[in-house]
């Protein structure tokens, strides 16, 4: 239409120009209808053609108009919205965050008021606490943050900060004052109590002092071994075994932790009943216990996400550098240790691990060997070992790891890594829970396969060389001639020094080697074995004692190592272990410190840092020594503090 009107206009503009040109005019008027469209006239008046679907399109032109406007308003007001959230997106975040708090804490008070007492109750409460001090710290040290930024000149920020005279106070303090109070402290704690009370735990105390010495005089360089990592490192572990073993309230907190951990893993047989039906109990392990690696894996891949797990391994690593005196970079691997495997913890140091002095890549792999997984350390538990000595094993080791790597391998470098650098832990890339969560499913594929795989490996591989022993055994007439007899005579005396019961020393010694030349895994299969005799043991004499009906005699007795039960015809294989050679070796026993943890760290490690691989090579040995070792200080110190339950 607006064509039509400009030809229009045009001929009544110029009247003679357009009799001049009467036959193009016409041509021109004739190739548009009424409604002001192109007709089809053909190429061969030279005209231009016109697609008749256009006509209806530009029908809608003014619809169209309509519908833009419509468009450009609420784009406008999308806009002007995102604008206002982006502008204030930390207020409205923090507003939503105190109406958050307030709900909680609402709900928290009307909880209590309408029940407390009760086991829930306490545990609400106690999980409140924690996460408000936790909170409280965060913003602490947030505006503690804020309020250092302020400062340009570094000389101007460490005099404000760290004042020389707190500097002195704390090397005073740190180097002579507390050591000195601490040993007295020790020494008098362990003949006033431990002596009178418990005279055999000093066998532990021997067998301490035998694992320092065995390392002074076997290190790599005993003359530039630095006492500092090494007090604090084996403080840290009796302070630690002090609250869990000697006082009634810590030994009740890690009991009742203990319980909550068996507790949470045990909502992973919703997941494994739907994927594997009801009977998913008669694969115990492939159905029950790989399924908690896999849940575990999922836990803490959301807690990553969520940066929990980067402020807890923060802390816990300033906390070691801070006593210890070891690089931020050593310090945050073995507080990493204490929840994350051998391989997973040094990818927090990954970018470090090419410029470290070989003393921290020694440090680096005996936390390695001297920890094990939290993801393992839930299956261990499905296998009745004591939840509550696992956790704290599983913290002691940390500080024993890097307190005997100093010893065995003592640093003759300066660190060349800033502690602000090393800190800086990185969350991960997902972009939301959902994905954080699918992806630690995921990851877990590899270590659940491993686990399995390993496990059919060397139990296949233990039978076999049973097999083959016990057949030379018989070629010279001695019967039960095995690899776990052999371990028991090796591993014997160490099983004495860490203070197992003497009868005990011989099957202890057996779990010994075969966590160090299989793997743990097997080692705990194998106590957990003596745990349900125990189990078993208990409840045939409760059952005896009760006698109802008047039948039961309550009789057992041993038959060789077997413990054969009267009344139900039972035997028990291999018979019991005390408690207190069961908790000993649960210490022992919690490490990946064996042959195959080399090749697999060797492995992991290699790849994060292929130019330090032939340091690693020639290290690797040292590193597990000194991870089993530290397991069994662990061990002997639970054993000099331990007292029957």
């Amino acid at each position: 239409m607006a064509e039509l009107r400009r030809i229009k206009n045009i001929q009544s503009a110029d009247p003679e120009e357009s009799a001049s040109g009467d036959f193009k005019n016409d041509l021109e008027l004739n190739a548009y209808d009424n409604d002001g469209f192109m007709k089809e006239l053909g190429d061969e008046k030279g005209l231009p053609t016109r697609d008749p679907s256009s006509r209806d399109r530009d029908l809608e032109d003014d619809d169209d108009e309509e519908d833009n406007a419509c468009a450009r308003f609420t784009a406008g007001i999308q806009t002007a919205l995102s604008d206002f959230i982006e502008k204030n997106s930390s207020l409205l975040w923090n507003l939503f965050y105190i109406i958050l708090i307030i709900a909680y804490f609402i709900y928290f008070a009307y909880s209590l008021s309408y029940k407390f007492g009760d086991e829930g109750s306490w545990r609400l409460l106690v999980c409140t606490v924690l996460i408000s001090i936790g909170l409280t710290l965060k913003y602490i040290l947030q505006f503690r943050r804020q309020s250092e930024d302020k400062y340009t000149d570094g000389e101007e920020k460490d005099e404000e900060c760290c004042p020389r005279l707190w500097r002195f106070v704390e090397k005073i303090r740190l180097a002579v004052i507390l050591p000195v109070v601490l040993f007295l402290f020790f020494i008098v704690y362990i003949i006033v109590d431990v002596g009178i009370d418990s005279p055999r735990n000093l066998i532990s105390l021997g067998g301490m002092t035998f694992f320092i010495l065995s390392f002074y005089i076997f290190s790599f360089n005993p003359s530039k071994v630095k006492w500092r990592p090494v007090f604090w490192g084996i403080a840290l572990q009796i302070i630690f075994a002090l609250l869990i073993l000697r006082t009634s309230w810590g030994r009740d907190a890690f009991k009742w932790l203990g319980d909550r951990v068996t507790e949470f893993l045990s909502y992973t047989d919703a997941g494994s009943k739907f994927v594997f039906g009801d009977l998913y109990i008669n694969h115990f392990f492939a159905f029950k216990v790989l399924p908690v690696v896999v849940y575990f894996s999922t836990c803490v891949s959301m807690l990553y996400y969520l940066g929990v797990m980067q402020v807890v391994i923060r802390q816990l690593g300033k906390f070691l550098t801070f006593c210890l005196g070891t690089s931020p970079s050593e310090s945050i691997n073995a507080a990493g240790n204490i929840f994350i495997g051998q391989t997973e913890a040094p990818l927090m140091i990954r970018p470090f691990l090419n410029d470290m002095t070989n003393s921290e890549i020694h440090a680096v792999m005996t936390g390695g060997f001297a920890t094990i997984a939290g993801s393992v350390m839930a299956a261990y538990i499905l296998y009745d070992v004591p939840a509550n000595h696992l956790l704290s094993a599983s913290v002691m080791s940390a500080p024993a790891a890097l307190a005997l790597s100093k010893l065995f391998y003592p640093e003759t470098e300066r660190s060349r890594h800033r502690a602000e650098d090393v800190y800086n832990i990185a969350k991960g890339e997902e972009r939301n829970l959902i994905e954080a969560a699918s992806n630690g499913a995921s990851m877990s594929i590899k270590l659940v396969a491993n686990i399995a795989v390993n496990l059919i490996a060397f139990v296949a591989l233990l039978d076999f060389v049973n097999a083959t022993l016990v057949w030379l055994g018989d070629r010279a007439g001695y019967d039960g001639f095995t690899f776990q007899l052999i371990c028991s005579y090796v591993f014997w005396p160490l099983a004495f020094l860490m203070g197992v019961d003497l009868g005990d020393c011989e099957e202890v010694a057996e779990l010994i080697g075969t966590k160090t030349f299989l793997n743990e895994f097997v080692a705990y299969v194998d106590l957990s074995k003596y745990i349900k005799n125990q189990e078993k043991l208990n409840e045939y004499i409760a059952n005896a004692t009760a006698n109802v009906t008047g039948n039961l005699t309550g009789k057992w007795g041993y038959r060789g190592d077997d413990i054969y039960l009267d009344d139900i015809d039972l035997t028990l294989k291999r018979g019991i272990l005390s408690y207190r050679s069961v908790v000993i070796a649960t210490y022992a026993l919690c490490g990946f410190s064996n042959l195959a943890s080399m090749g697999v760290q060797l492995g992991a490690l290699g790849a994060m840092a292929p130019n330090r691989k032939g340091d690693m090579s020639r290290i690797v040995i040292r590193a597990m020594i000194a991870g089993n070792v530290a397991c069994f200080m662990t061990a002997s110190i639970a054993g000099l503090l331990y007292t029957e339950e």
